[in-house]
């Protein structure tokens, strides 16, 4: 380990600097949700493709039913059903005065007709009062015949969804750099792409090191705990956009190390190890990574460094295998791995998938504690605290213990104190990270 004291932007940038997104593929729809468009996506057929209704009622002419009323309706003639899915009325079929075609949501405007009256404004072909719905076709097919009285006046293309009214052909519909979420899929889906370019979502493989680990679930026994850090990051992983894998804890031997990552590089765009980079006798990481290099690459390998931060001071970073996949080394105490990971391996994810903004959004609080906050001189302190919006406020839950889980499940966003403050007085304003 270097006896240089980085600073959190000085490792951060390093890592930004050394990560490339990976390169683009196509992919089917379902396949890339999650992924990051490479191309601008343009709208080839309009959307909606025609003039179609909104309602389920009459396609009907504006002047066969000007000043309808209840006492009054106006009475059409039905010529016939268009249901959605359907061409419409036959080629020789338009919609003429003193006429009505029933037409149901989804369905194209017939030719003649110049708005919709719901059904709701009818009798629905019953003769009677007022309809709550229009029977089915299989009950009641004689609806598509007979008369209709209408109760209400429409205006022109009333209840009609216009052609290109959400789209038109040649317009932008999704740019470059754009996340591909449900709302995108169906929008892709609706103008008809089956498959898009993307960057993939990057694999990444998160692995806890240490002889004290144990599955939950298994029985503990003297000087064992369960291994967290694993669960916990590679949830964080899949919270980033990537596709995680988690590898069972390693015991500490450098050997068994060294070979599991091997292992697991054909799966990974980026390994992310926990534990073992401190100075500690059994901190195995350092001594099965740090001679590993990649000697055609000049600069290759992982160098340990320390950190002018708290927590999470000790940390690795670089590249290992033919390939030179990336490889973060975090620290094993819970909470210093977990922030470790949002300031370094989060940018790191989605750089890998192409996206130009890479942090997690910030905000400014007043600080809402019962005394001061204190912090080490020269070092970045990373405080976890629960940030209350509607009050401006963000308060700190839990002790600086690196070690402190509990109260990491309860906190929304890091407290960043800078290097040179060393106490933050209560209603301070102070800089924040959101973490959801």
């Amino acid at each position: 380990m270097s006896s240089t004291i980085w600073s959190v932007d000085e490792h951060l940038d390093d890592i930004l600097a050394a990560v490339r997104p990976l390169e683009p593929i196509e992919l089917q729809l379902p396949d890339a949700q999650g992924c990051v468009l490479v191309k601008d996506v343009v709208v080839e057929v309009a959307l909606p493709p025609f003039d179609n209704s909104s309602m389920d009622g009459y396609a009907v002419r504006i002047a066969d039913v000007e000043g309808a009323g209840e006492e009054f309706p106006a009475v059409l003639t039905v010529i016939g059903d268009v249901a959605a899915g359907s061409a419409g009325l036959a080629d020789d079929q338009v919609v003429g005065p003193g006429q009505a075609a029933r037409i149901m949501t989804g369905a194209p405007l017939p030719a003649g007709a110049e708005a919709v009256v719901p059904v709701e404004w009818t009798d629905g072909g019953t003769g009677e009062g007022p309809a709550a719905a229009m029977r089915a076709h299989s009950d009641a097919p004689e609806g598509a015949t007979g008369e209709v009285r209408v109760h209400r006046p429409v205006v022109a293309r009333a209840h009609v969804r216009e052609r290109g009214s959400d789209v038109k052909p040649g317009e932008l519909a999704l740019a470059a750099g754009s996340v591909v979420g449900p709302p995108q899929i169906g929008l892709l889906a609706a103008i008809g792409c089956s498959t898009v370019v993307v960057r993939p979502r990057p694999r990444v493989v998160v692995l806890s090191t240490g002889s004290e680990l144990v599955q939950p679930g298994e029985t503990l026994t003297g000087g064992q705990i369960y291994d967290s850090n694993s669960f916990a990051l590679t949830a964080a992983a899949r919270d980033a956009g990537a596709i995680a894998y988690r590898v069972g804890a390693v015991a500490d031997d450098a050997e068994t190390l060294r070979a599991t990552i091997e292992d697991q590089l054909i799966r990974a765009d980026i390994v992310v190890t926990t534990g073992g980079v401190s100075v500690g006798a059994y901190d195995v990481v350092k001594e099965a990574l740090s001679s590993v290099g990649d000697e055609d690459e000049p600069g290759g390998g992982v160098e340990f460094r320390k950190l002018a931060m708290q927590p999470g001071k000790p940390q690795g970073f670089g590249s290992i295998g033919p390939d030179h996949t990336p490889l973060l080394a975090l620290p094993g105490n819970p909470v210093s791995a977990y922030v470790s990971f949002e300031l370094f391996v989060r940018p790191a994810i989605r750089a890998l998938m192409g996206l130009t903004d890479v942090h997690r959004p910030t905000a400014r609080a007043r600080l809402s504690a019962d005394k001061a906050l204190t912090s080490p001189d020269g070092h970045r302190q990373f405080l976890r605290g629960r940030y209350d919006a509607e009050a401006g406020t963000v308060t700190p839950v839990g002790g600086s213990g690196s070690h402190l889980i509990a109260a990491l499940a309860q906190a929304d966003a890091l407290i960043v104190v800078p290097e040179d403050v060393t106490s933050v007085e209560p209603g301070t304003e102070t800089d924040m990270i959101l973490l959801s």
